[in-house]
């Protein structure tokens, strides 16, 4: 008997050496690149596709920094991180906004037609955004925004359905019980949702600000589509015509975009136990 337990034990710890040692794998595999561009950014130009197997600088430099901050057409980083900043934080204030707003109606309210409009807002989710990009286009350009930041922050005060089904079911999470106990006490539904609810939902709430700062930070093609001048672009098409304005100087690309890469790595450290919590099975249960 004995011998058939340890046999078990030593296969579960083969099974976890194994486990642990694929993981690690994949892990340098996947973060490989990202040390190789912060490596090159530090690189003389002419070293960096000539010492591709050396992640330590030979002849380390910050020239790359100071030369790739100056920018393009006269505009330096300082204007496209400010453009992506404003975007993306009036972007995710709009999101989280609208989408707990509508979530805790989804979640808690009894209202005539509500599963139908259910039903429409997750169909939504199953549209493709190349298919909604002319549309879109022809829309604003009617409404005379395009140019302007107002059509890469103002859908975001409508809700999003992914992030509304996600903060449903956070709610759906809270027991009724609460709910009840405040409507007797006299507490309004409004007042429900402010004390008990949104306190109770703060993972979530994070989850929905941290994945909408990401997604407008790293989006290249709203700004493509929507802006028009230097003055208005964003750290991610900025990078782009800075690449192509650059020519050979790949050290100066590569340092723009480990900066680029800073604010949401900083983000996501500071927020990572919410987001944890936010997208974790028990905040998922229906």
């Amino acid at each position: 008997m004995k011998r058939v337990q340890l046999g078990v034990k030593k296969q579960k710890k083969i099974s976890n050496y194994l486990y642990h040692g694929l993981m690690l794998l994949l892990c340098i595999a996947m973060i490989y690149p990202l040390i190789w561009m912060l490596s090159s950014s530090f690189k003389e130009n002419t070293d960096i596709f000539t010492t591709v197997d050396q992640l330590i600088p030979q002849n380390g430099t910050i020239r790359h920094y100071i030369d790739g901050w100056k920018g393009f057409a006269g505009y330096t980083f300082t204007t496209f991180f400010k453009n992506s900043f404003v975007i993306a934080i009036i972007a995710s204030i709009g999101t989280v906004c609208s989408s707990v707003v509508v979530a805790f109606g989804f979640a808690r309210l009894r209202f005539r037609g509500r599963k139908i409009w259910f039903t429409l807002m997750m169909l939504t989710m199953m549209l493709p955004s190349q298919v909604l990009m002319i549309p879109q286009f022809l829309l604003y350009n009617q409404l005379d925004m395009v140019g302007s930041i107002l059509p890469l922050t103002l859908p975001s005060f409508f809700g999003s359905a992914f992030n509304i089904f996600m903060v449903m079911q956070f709610i759906r999470g809270i027991p009724k019980e609460m709910d009840e106990a405040a409507r007797i006490d006299g507490c309004s539904w409004y007042g429900i949702f402010a004390r008990i609810h949104i306190p109770m939902i703060k993972p979530a709430v994070a989850t929905v600000a941290v994945l909408t700062f990401m997604g407008s930070w790293q989006d290249f093609m709203g700004p493509l589509l929507y802006l028009n001048g230097p003055d208005q672009y964003t750290v991610a098409y900025a990078l782009k015509l800075f690449n192509d304005s650059a020519g050979n100087d790949y050290g100066a690309t590569f340092a723009m975009a480990v900066l680029s890469l800073l604010p949401v790595l900083i983000l996501f450290f500071i927020f990572q136990k919410q987001l944890v919590e936010g997208i974790s099975i028990q905040g998922l249960k229906s």
